[in-house]
């Protein structure tokens, strides 16, 4: 006679039930606290940004949801009348982008190089571009101000250009390589078999392959470069500053000019978080994409 084991599944206790049904709203709703709390700040500077003067000095920014009357767009004139401010804004985006365009393309380059051509000493050269990594941005700024100093680019925008590029290149080519090294071998065999030089397998395999790994680079470079005050205070033209050290020395030389600061602050923030959402479909896919390999 034959026994057939029956395997009874238990239920679960009505407790279970209830935390099965409640864990999904109930992460939902926690992840949109945390980012109500982490835009608070950007809330309470962009309400800040459209009051006048006499009524942040008067009461706090939340006072406006009881008085939207407060609400108005004249600093945001008074801003455009701000040479400094304006002319910074410019400033920063000629040190920003060229940052980043340089970094992305000789990082994909190089990382190209070390992931798939064989070269005397690759492994060691990559050694020594990780061990680059560690080498602090504050230890390299009197013996670089001097170089730059001695060749004439000391407070210019090519020389801040130049700082930004040498020390992102390092994490540029370490994540690249890492995700370049995950192409399957056999597709570019098959590239090279059709006849593609390393330029075109370059181009036209390895870079729509690493898009995003490319696009999270490129957003994480403009973010530090944009943000950036320490390399730019030391190394950038005093007379035509980035955004960040113009607000500082508008906080020096005036502190109550709250109206221009406020929303110079937020417009120098929003740029930055514009591009992040604009890649962010890139960006995510990017991480994903790293996190399974």
């Amino acid at each position: 006679m034959t026994t057939e084991s029956i395997t009874v599944k238990a239920k679960p206790s009505l407790g279970g039930r209830i935390a099965a049904r409640a864990g999904g709203g109930a992460v939902r709703v926690f992840l949109v606290l945390v980012g109500l709390f982490w835009l608070m700040p950007a809330i309470g500077l962009l309400i800040s940004s459209l009051r006048a003067p006499s009524d942040i000095n008067a009461s706090g920014w939340w006072k406006v949801f009881t008085a939207p009357a407060q609400l108005t767009t004249d600093n945001y004139a008074r801003l455009l009348e701000n040479g400094t401010i304006t002319h910074s804004l410019l400033s920063t985006i000629m040190i920003t982008v060229p940052s980043t365009v340089l970094v992305v393309v000789i990082g994909s380059l190089a990382a190209y190089a070390f992931a798939w051509l064989d070269f005397p000493g690759r492994d060691w050269w990559f050694l020594g571009v990780v061990a680059l990594l560690v080498v602090p941005v504050q230890v390299a700024l009197v013996p670089v101000a001097k170089l730059f100093g001695a060749i004439g680019i000391f407070e210019t925008t090519f020389g801040v250009i130049i700082f930004h590029v040498s020390f992102g290149l390092p994490f540029a080519i370490f994540l690249l390589r890492n995700f370049f090294a995950e192409i399957p071998r056999e597709l570019l065999e098959a590239a090279r078999l059709d006849g593609a030089g390393e330029l075109r397998l370059f181009t036209r395999v390895v870079m729509p392959l690493g898009g995003p790994a490319i696009a999270s680079l490129g957003i994480f470079q403009f973010l530090w470069v944009w943000n950036d005050m320490l390399v730019a205070l030391i190394f950038a033209d005093s007379k035509n500053p980035p955004i960040t050290v113009a607000l500082q020395q508008q906080v020096r030389q005036f502190g109550n000019n709250i109206d221009v600061l406020a929303p110079g602050a937020f417009v120098s923030m929003i740029i930055p978080l514009a591009v992040f959402f604009a890649f962010q479909r890139q960006f995510v896919s990017g991480v994903m994409a790293g996190a399974v390999k």
